[in-house]
C-alpha cells in the first residue's frame, strides 16, 4: 500500500502536470485517507477483535489490522461516507492556488 507523503498533505503543489493527471492523484490521496480513517473508526468499534473465549490467538491478534484495512478500502470503493470527496475538494483548492 503506498503511503502519503507529507508534501502531498502539506499543501504544496504535487507538480506542474495536467489538470486531470493531478485530479487523479488527489482523489487517490483523499480515498487513502478515508480508507485510514474508517480503519481506526472500525478499529474502536472493535472489529478484528479476538473473542474472550475462542478465537485465532496472537496470529488473529496480529492480522487484524490488515482485515480492517481491506474492510475499509472496500467501503470507500463502494462510496464510503464522503469523506474523500471533502478531502479531494480541500487538497484540489489548495494544490490549484485556492488559498
Amino acid at each position: 500500500m503506498d503511503s502519503v507523503g507529507p508534501t502531498q498533505l502539506a499543501g504544496a503543489p504535487l507538480r506542474a502536470e495536467s489538470t486531470g493527471r493531478n485530479d487523479a492523484r488527489l482523489m487517490d490521496v483523499a480515498r487513502k485517507l478515508e480508507a485510514s480513517f474508517l480503519s481506526e473508526m472500525l478499529k474502536s468499534a472493535g472489529v478484528g477483535k479476538t473473542p474472550d473465549g475462542f478465537g485465532g490467538g496472537a496470529g488473529e491478534d496480529q492480522f487484524a489490522s490488515f482485515l480492517r484495512q481491506a474492510q475499509a478500502e472496500e467501503m470507500v470503493k463502494s462510496g464510503g461516507i464522503g469523506l474523500a470527496q471533502s478531502l479531494f475538494e480541500a487538497l484540489k483548492e489548495r494544490d490549484h492556488g485556492g488559498h
